[in-house]
């Protein structure tokens, strides 16, 4: 399988393999790759927000991040493999130890590096090194899955039959956009309403005059480094519902979820959550489009619809889209 372009075709496939007897009469007519878009667009703004959490606290861009969102992708298949418990419920499980995933890397690959001066460069190789390693574990997890307990289709798996629906409607169609918005809700509460929150800003802005005000800076990172883990553990248990699993499905997610923080601004978690949504719908609609007017070579090209997305941010938003002042963009346009 060879990135986004596979996995959307497959996921189609799955959905248009469903019987009636799966999904009930439907009272809302949505065509499968509205549901994608949808869908896309929410799973990526979950990842791209923690994705976002990590750089603002660490500065240093995570490659890992695929990686923790995979950790969420196979617990919920193990959990309803073996236990017979549905993606859904192992949320909180997949929240809890893939947040604790993040922090075990940040406090034990990311600080000791920083500790003994490494640059910026080495940091991010950093974790594209922990990214490779995390693909083998999954690899060796796999093989053991398929060896020890007879599990065949562990290296490619999709848990769509375990999903419920609602009012003719795939679960995840519904349930995804009500994720994003609940936790775009606590996290705005948390960051303005809490002393956490106005700890972590002023972390974020100037941790050295936040060490002296006696804000504990280690502290702040570790919380902000299991949110942002625990986010894409929340992810990986959802996208299962909907996209096939395998060793390397979050690696291969990795361009399409930096496009979408750097699309809202690198600093926003709100902007993170907008361009998630953007690159995700845009991904899906534009491949979808161009293919009935141009012809179906556009599908080979769906991979690089985020790398175009994230150029366009550089280069005509670099700071994102959240950092436009657009009362003053519309009312230059006005006089003009």
């Amino acid at each position: 399988m060879s990135g986004v372009k596979n996995i959307f075709k497959t996921s189609h496939k799955e959905h248009c393999g469903l019987t009636r007897a799966q999904l009930s009469e439907p009272i809302f007519v949505l065509q499968p790759f509205m549901a994608d878009a949808i869908v896309y667009g929410c799973l990526y703004a979950l990842m791209s927000m923690g994705l976002t959490l990590t750089y603002m606290t660490t500065k240093v861009p995570n490659f890992a991040h695929g990686s923790f969102v995979t950790v969420g992708v196979y617990l919920a298949f193990t959990l309803y493999h073996f236990e017979n418990i549905a993606a859904y419920y192992s949320i909180p499980v997949s929240f809890l130890l893939v947040g604790g995933t993040a922090v075990a890397m940040y406090r034990f690959v990311l600080k000791p590096l920083s500790a003994r001066g490494a640059s910026l460069v080495s940091l991010m190789i950093s974790t594209l090194a922990v990214d490779i390693a995390f693909i083998g574990i999954f690899g060796i997890y796999s093989d053991l899955l398929s060896n020890n307990y007879k599990v065949f289709n562990s290296k490619f798996f999709l848990l769509a039959d375990s999903d419920f629906s609602i009012l003719g409607l795939r679960g995840l169609t519904v349930i995804a956009p009500l994720f994003v918005a609940l936790v775009t809700v606590i996290l705005w509460l948390v960051l303005t309403k809490t002393k956490f929150g106005i700890a972590m800003r002023a972390a974020v802005e100037n941790p050295n005059l936040a060490g002296i005000l006696g804000i504990n800076i280690e502290r702040v990172y570790l919380a902000s480094w299991f949110l942002a883990g625990g986010l894409a553990g929340l992810a990986g248990s959802l996208m299962v519902l909907w996209l096939p699993g395998n060793p390397h499905v979050g690696s291969d997610l990795i361009v399409a979820i930096f496009a979408s923080s750097i699309l809202g601004g690198l600093f926003s978690v709100y902007g993170a959550v907008i361009g998630g949504l953007m690159v995700g719908g845009l991904t899906v609609l534009v491949t979808v489009y161009g293919s009935q007017l141009l012809g179906s070579w556009v599908d080979a090209w769906e991979v690089g619809i985020p790398m175009l997305i994230m150029a366009g941010s550089l280069l005509i938003v670099p700071q994102g889209i959240t950092a436009v002042k657009w009362r003053h963009l519309f009312s230059s346009l006005r006089k003009q």
